[in-house]
């Protein structure tokens, strides 16, 4: 594609420049119907009657259940309920948190291509598209299972990545991630700060996302945006992320700031604009695109606008998914779930492992409603055990920091992979006793979901 006619743009990419300071502001007007995307999705952002009746179509809600939820519901308008209500499985999808950390690599080859890039700005154009690139998946209106205290989840067999997440934290509910192949490690503390408001939810990622890039050691820090999720219970449930994604290298001090674009009744769908900057907060490169399409870059110049000569040149599409996924899921989804991306000697506190998670992956939402109480139960009485004896639960393969992370949504207490997992997983690989569950084995049955109390 080739560059914005000049009569139609100019000035354009110098307006939105001189709204940025220090990196930060918000772009108000939108590159991509400029550059030529068009067909944006008509949304009813309050949802409606013909929403509400496609939803009910979809199996996710009966109106009987709508009716007692909302009832339930009303009395936390205002609050944080990120762990303090227990949610009706229909509204659950077969995943849990801690392989939804996990869809972050599915285009994880961005980042092989950022470690190899000797160009710096061109090196925060790779790496800031691969955090773009999970939006895809994370608009499922699905709400995944939260993990058990203790319990992990295991990634391999895919662009050479290890990956182990475990669920460090029960109150407050907090997930701590380390993936790692030749080109880079990836790092990350997670906890999400809610605001429920009636039929509509606020999700804030009071988070840290680091990288490092092995080839010359630099270190990448991602701030994404919040997320709201509409129409909870009356109308088409959607997701959205309106605001700012900052990626900066803390290396270098230059930094990506791309902007999504809220949803309104005709703007805004999918849109994502911005800019790569110098640590001296001159933009380098144009970046515009759909977050659930492709994203395509452009050199510019300390005005923002595009270079003479350039063209626009896209950094990355969507690989194909499935038609009519119940769960929207991506093909790469659906790998996270099955036992392709799985080590032989798979820990015995798996995600994949979930009766309740599994039984919902089956259609059984009786069971996996019955199963999901019961782990619950069992995680209470554990705390109640542990706590009668004095004792402290301590994470397996992340320890606890003194390191205080400061984020827009608050203070974060920072986790960090202590190398145990690898250490554990390389005797596995070498040793022919069983200790953990062995997903090859005959006598493997999914029901099978371990002791998730650290050892």
């Amino acid at each position: 594609m080739s560059s914005p006619n000049e009569d139609q743009n100019k000035g354009f990419f110098s307006a939105m420049t001189s709204g940025f300071s220090m990196f930060g502001n918000a772009m108000h007007r939108s590159v991509n119907g400029l550059l030529g995307y068009e067909g944006v999705e008509v949304i009813n952002p309050e949802g409606g009657k013909e929403d509400a009746e496609e939803e009910a179509q979809r199996g996710r809600w009966k109106q009987e259940d709508r009716d007692s939820y909302w009832k339930m519901m009303h009395e936390y308008i205002g609050s944080d309920i990120t762990s303090v209500v227990t949610l009706p499985v229909l509204i659950f999808e077969p995943m849990t948190m801690l392989q939804k950390m996990a869809e972050l690599m599915e285009y994880s080859y961005l980042l092989d291509r950022a470690d190899e890039c000797e160009d710096p700005y061109m090196r925060l154009v790779y790496a800031s598209s691969w955090a773009i690139s999970v939006y895809f998946a994370y608009q499922r209106t699905w709400k995944p299972f939260n993990p058990i205290l203790g319990e992990t989840y295991e990634m391999a067999n895919h662009g050479g990545i290890s990956f182990i997440s475990e669920q460090v934290s029960h109150h407050p509910p907090m997930s701590a991630g380390h993936a790692e192949n030749e080109h880079f490690t990836y790092d990350v503390t997670s906890k999400l700060k809610t605001k429920f408001l009636g039929n509509s939810l606020d999700v804030y990622p009071l988070g840290r996302t680091r990288v490092t890039l092995k080839k010359d050691g630099v270190v990448l820090d991602l701030v994404p945006p919040p997320t709201k999720v509409n129409n909870l219970i009356f109308g088409r449930t959607w997701v959205d992320s309106p605001g700012e994604m900052i990626m900066t290298n803390l290396t270098t001090g230059d930094k990506v700031v791309l902007y999504f674009q809220p949803c309104g009744w005709l703007a805004g769908r999918y849109e994502v604009d911005g800019y790569v900057y110098s640590a001296a907060e001159e933009p380098k490169v144009l970046m515009t695109g759909k977050w659930n399409e492709s994203l395509s870059y452009q050199p510019c110049d300390v005005e923002g606008e595009p270079l003479p000569g350039t063209e626009l040149k896209e950094v990355w599409h969507v690989a194909d998914v499935p038609e009519k996924d119940k769960f929207q899921y991506t093909h790469f989804a659906h790998k996270i779930n099955s036992f392709d991306t799985a080590p032989r000697k798979l820990l015995a506190s798996d995600s994949r492992l979930r009766p309740d998670r599994y039984a919902l992956e089956r259609g059984d939402l009786s069971k996996a409603g019955a199963e999901k109480s019961s782990l619950e139960e069992r995680q209470r009485a554990e705390k109640r055990n542990r706590e009668a004896k004095g004792h402290q639960f301590t994470p397996r393969w992340f320890d606890l920091t003194d390191e205080i992370a400061s984020t827009p949504w608050g203070d974060l207490e920072v986790y960090r992979y202590n190398g145990k997992y690898t250490e554990h997983r390389a005797a596995l690989d070498s040793s022919d006793s069983i200790n953990e569950v062995d997903v090859r084995s005959t006598e493997f049955s999914p029901w099978q979901f371990g002791n998730l109390s650290a050892e």
